[in-house]
């Protein structure tokens, strides 16, 4: 995902906006972790060091921060915990930070010793606005390795006390401690200490099934050979087991001592994403800030049916404590967080290759099954010259391949109707000429002329009925053709098609197997591409760089003066891109629909490739546009043929998809229409 985007408040393009108290509004939560150059042993030095991170953060409207394991004291004191100086110089440095802080408005959880019935316990402190929220003692231990805090502390199953009094306070204490805010009933946090991360059972696992939406975990964790990497995959994976975001913020390097190296390692996480990291062995204090999208965690984990499976009843649950604070609601002054225009097509090409190739291989086995099922020898496939189409024929080719088919069996018809253009009826036929499947080409326009004659219907008048006459025929011939030669048809559509409607009812609408069908639009080319990079051989290439450079249209109505496409769907729709990401939000994380236009505003005004933003009355027409035949065209969706699901995203009825046909959309479309 791409880094936060600050910038000033965006001017000019049609809008005028700050994200400030909209990222509160829609489920944004800023949470930094800090690694801090710590004195070991030094409580004071320190509480200094936590008090300046405390204010940084606290200027840059910081919710939540997380600072190292044992911060106030230093983790590596060793023997030097058992000393009567050492853990009152503790307390005394507890007590300096919540008076220096005591009109700050963020929460931070910071590490220190305590002793505690005739025992010395390793705990995170929860402070706010010169007040000690909790206490929560480490779980578990390390006493392995470099390890040795068996030494000195115990673990919490050994604390029996559920509050103390500490740095002149009654204290809550204990790991059922949940801390959740004021005003945002479902906005909850939660701590774990480093180890407690690295165990089987990791305590945010019970935390999170509490309702925690972030874990904090203060780690002391050493540096290592590829130690740095298992981190951020045990922080990333376990953020995504537990629809959670994961605060990690470790020792930093001033600590470094004996035979031990550390190096700060600073961390949050969203839903197995890694969305910001701190520098490690950095020698000054490292700050990670990002804000974590409240709502859409929670959606996903509504969404999960058996994410609170196992939640009563198993061992160490029980009822949770829960203790306020204050969320504050000062404007926040750019969005801390990067949100992807394209939230389809990864962004780093290693990764795209690898999803295509992935995707690629998905289709061609579910065609493969399919035709082996049916016993099925020929397939029959309808190829316009665009995108859609010469997808749809690779994975056919392709698939012909794997089963040791002959490609002849791969019967390719292009159908000229009356807005077919010179360029697209060209590489039609070069793309069947090169793969070397069985091409013919079958002119609709005389059968759709008799047909207007039978329906008494003007050829002059170029309305939805004579697009769509052409659109059924095509799909007539394709099935007749089918049957004549024992052949399954192939449908071309995609996914962005099937949300928008953009189909004709059992026209292209119509198939035997959908190969496309959970593809967007976005990404179809993208795998055009890695198909003539990876696949394809040179002839098939340079046809397929024709195809790619072909503006998108059904090609229903006549071509302008110059022979060119007239019908590009994009100016009639908007943007594919746009409605890609309108449906991403939409299906993948119940967005409403003011959040979504919150989140494409600052998608799409940083994009490089546009010359200028698209204003804030376009997103919100195209929006509106989506809104609209999203609902209205469900009926199409109700009834669509089989397809390969390839995404987190598909709209087949029967998986990921039940919408009523006749669902009213007011109540969304009505958050959209604007003052």
């Amino acid at each position: 995902m791409p880094g936060s985007r600050p910038g000033p408040i965006a001017q000019g393009g049609g809008f005028l906006y700050t994200t400030g108290m909209a990222a509160l509004e829609y489920g944004f939560f800023r949470a930094a972790g800090a690694s801090l150059p710590l004195r070991v042993a030094d409580p004071r030095w320190n509480a200094g060091l936590i008090v300046e991170a405390m204010k940084t953060a606290e200027d840059g409207g910081v919710h939540l921060l997380v600072l190292p394991e044992l911060c106030v004291t230093g983790y590596t004191c060793a023997d030097l915990f058992h000393q009567e100086a050492l853990l009152r110089a503790a307390e005394e440095a507890l007590e300096a930070v919540l008076s220096e802080t005591k009109d700050w408005d963020l929460v931070a959880a910071l590490g220190l010793p305590l002793r505690l019935e005739n025992q010395l316990f390793n705990c995170a402190a929860v402070v706010q606005r010169g007040s000690l929220l909790g206490l929560v003692p480490k779980s578990y231990l390390p006493g392995y390795g470099e390890f040795y805090e068996e030494r000195w502390f115990s673990p919490a199953s050994a604390l029996r006390s559920q509050e103390l009094r500490f740095a002149r306070r009654t204290v809550p204490i204990g790991t059922d401690l949940l801390f959740r805010a004021e005003g945002r009933e479902d906005l909850i946090f939660g701590i774990e200490i480093c180890e407690d991360l690295w165990v089987p059972s990791p305590p945010g696992a019970r935390l999170a099934q509490a309702g925690a939406l972030v874990i904090c975990n203060l780690s002391g964790s050493n540096e290592i050979i590829s130690k740095h990497g298992y981190r951020s995959d045990l922080v990333r994976t376990q953020s995504a087991r537990l629809c959670a975001a994961y605060v990690y913020a470790g020792t930093g390097v001033c600590e470094s001592t004996t035979d031990l190296v550390f190096g700060g390692s600073v961390l949050i996480a969203e839903n197995g994403s890694i969305l910001a990291e701190g520098k490690r062995f950095s020698r000054k204090t490292e700050m990670a800030v990002c804000d974590i999208d409240a709502d859409r965690l929670l959606n996903t984990r509504i969404r999960l049916g058996s994410f609170m499976e196992g939640a009563a009843g198993r061992p160490g649950g029980g009822e949770f404590r829960f203790i306020g604070f204050a969320l504050p609601e000062k404007p926040l002054q750019a969005l801390r967080r990067g949100i992807d225009p394209h939230p389809f097509v990864p962004s780093d090409p290693r990764r795209r290759d690898e999803r295509c190739g992935e995707i690629f291989d998905i289709q061609t086995a579910g065609l493969a099954k399919r035709l082996e099922h049916t016993k099925c020898k020929t397939t029959v496939i309808g190829v316009s010259g665009g995108l859609d189409s010469t997808l749809a024929l690779l994975v056919a080719v392709k698939t012909f391949d794997l089963l040791g088919l002959p490609r002849g069996g791969v019967i390719a018809i292009t159908m000229p109707g009356f807005g077919t253009t010179g360029r697209t009826h060209a590489n039609a036929l070069a793309m069947m000429d090169s793969l070397g499947v069985t091409r013919k080409e079958i002119d609709i326009r005389p059968a759709c002329l008799r047909h207007f004659e039978d329906i008494g219907h003007d050829p002059a008048i170029h309305d939805l009925t004579y697009e769509n006459v052409q659109a059924r025929m095509r799909t007539l011939v394709l099935m007749d053709m089918a049957n004549k030669h024992g052949g399954l048809v192939i449908g071309t559509g995609d996914l962005s098609e099937l949300a928008l409607g953009w189909c004709t009812y059992n026209g292209d609408h119509m198939s035997m197997y959908g190969v496309n069908v959970s593809i967007p639009k976005t990404l179809v080319k993208y795998l055009v591409a890695w198909v003539a990079d990876n696949v394809a051989d040179e002839k098939t290439r340079a046809v397929l760089a024709s195809v790619m450079d072909t503006p998108i249209s059904p090609e229903l109505l006549p071509p302008d003066e110059a022979g060119k496409i007239r019908q590009k769907t994009e100016d009639i729709l908007g943007p594919y891109e746009v409605h890609d990401f309108f449906l991403y939000h939409f299906f993948r994380y119940g967005a409403p629909p003011e959040k979504i236009l919150f989140l494409a505003k600052e998608a799409f005004r940083y994009l490089p490739s546009k010359e200028r933003p698209y204003t804030e009355q376009s997103l919100r027409a195209w929006l509106r546009v989506f809104l609209k035949r999203f609902f209205g065209q469900q009926f199409k969706r109700s009834c669509i043929p089989d397809g390969p699901k390839v995404g987190t995203v598909s709209l087949s009825p029967r998986s990921d998809w039940r919408m009523p046909s006749d669902a009213a959309a007011a109540a969304w479309v009505e958050r959209v229409e604007g003052d």
